[in-house]
């Protein structure tokens, strides 16, 4: 049933206003708080699909949202599964609201219903503005949420640190131990054309944009550092960058496993690593990469379930997967791998449960971290100068 009924439509600054005349149940809605206005296009706790900028308008203006969309469409196209979240009567409050319920599927939960409501399952996650907090001292309570429900989405989320210092840089990172979340520190300054002022954001969704773009143009295997951010007129906090001196600010935040934003033909990301102590996992580059060939080849193998198995359909399954791991080699994607049958695994109790093990292995490429140019000293080459020129001048006596 209706809500409401719109009686005017009026078009101020660019923005459609509407007058409506709520019913008695919509009016009870709104008091409620269970609807905010632009709720049938953007339904709280629920993943909505987003083509673009223009679908993107209806959120308004206000909350972390238009602000966060601007910031990704800023780099580049993108699908974004939106899940917007209740406003609390303070920032703990809201905070709250985005950790959500397992049970009813809200806050950051509800991301886990997006494969089957919008045919979209979300690999980077962000929520800028409500990530940089440390209530109490302590972790924030969302990105702490996230790392639970991030391995079963095969997503990474990229989340703002605080953004006052560099020892709370370093702090804040220390709360996460995950292979999944990057930790992006100082917000960096953008152009507000409301105020006509530059106003600090989060730099998580600039990120998360430019490594979506990042996968549509070279892959998905590319590392989001030192890429060039649009839209970025300087940092909430001065970063010092020499490319050579590990003393730098931006070098001692990569450290500690803090990414940042330099200044360098332009502002740019700079840091490939994640918050796990694992050095198998250090990159996010390698854990999405992982994530991405091991999702390819379970669903690229669903024609072969429930089929009768054979030999056929063995050697089928791992010939397909063999050349699969030879294309990612020949684009670069992977340095190598390659499927095999273990017999061991692969008994006849096993196939006669119908249950087939292939064994396969890859090994994805490390970003290049640190290039080191070792710089000599030799005296010898006056020798050769000499010896040349001798050379010279007896040529031309003769």
């Amino acid at each position: 049933p209706a809500m409401g009924w719109i009686t005017a439509l009026d078009v101020r600054e660019g923005a459609i206003w509407a007058r409506v005349e709520w019913t008695p149940r919509g009016e009870e809605a709104l008091r409620n708080r269970e609807y905010r206005y632009i709720s049938p296009a953007f339904p709280l706790n629920e993943p909505v699909l987003v083509f673009g900028p223009r679908q993107a308008q209806a959120l308004g203006r206000t909350g972390t949202l238009p602000a966060a969309m601007d910031d990704i469409y800023d780099q580049g196209g993108a699908l974004v599964v939106v899940v917007r979240i209740e406003e609390g009567a303070d920032i703990n409050a809201t905070l709250t609201n985005a950790v959500g319920d397992a049970v009813q599927m809200s806050g950051v939960h509800a991301f886990l219903a997006a494969e089957t409501k919008v045919k979209v399952t979300p690999r980077i996650i962000v929520a800028p503005g409500l990530t940089s907090q440390r209530p109490n001292g302590q972790a924030n309570p969302v990105v702490a949420e996230l790392a639970g429900i991030l391995p079963r989405l095969r997503a990474v989320a990229f989340v703002d640190g605080p953004s006052t210092s560099f020892a709370d840089a370093v702090a804040y990172r220390q709360d996460f131990g995950s292979d999944r979340i990057m930790v992006i520190d100082p917000h960096v300054l953008v152009w507000d054309a409301a105020s006509n002022a530059p106003v600090a954001r989060p730099a998580s969704a600039r990120f998360a944009g430019r490594q979506a773009q990042l996968d549509n143009d070279r892959g998905f295997w590319w590392s989001v550092s030192n890429q060039p951010l649009a839209g970025v007129i300087g940092l909430a906090r001065p970063i010092s960058f020499n490319i050579s001196d590990t003393n730098s600010e931006a070098n001692l935040l990569n450290e500690n496993e803090v990414s940042t934003v330099i200044h360098a033909d332009g502002y740019r990301t700079w840091g490939n690593r994640s918050t796990t102590n694992d050095p198998m996992w250090a990159f996010l580059s390698v854990r999405r990469t992982a994530d991405m060939v091991y999702e390819s080849v379970e669903q690229a193998f669903r024609w072969a379930m429930d089929r009768p198995i054979s030999a056929n359909l063995i050697e089928d399954i791992a010939e397909s997967v063999n050349l699969y791991l030879a294309h990612l080699k020949s684009v670069g994607a992977i340095l190598g791998g390659k499927a095999w049958l273990d017999p061991e695994l692969n008994t006849k109790d096993q196939l006669m449960a119908g249950k087939l093990t292939i064994d396969f292995d890859i090994e994805p490429p490390a970003p290049l971290e640190h290039l080191i140019f070792r710089a000599h000293r030799n005296a010898g080459y006056y020798e050769e100068l000499v010896d040349e020129v001798a050379r010279e001048i007896a040529t031309s006596a003769a």
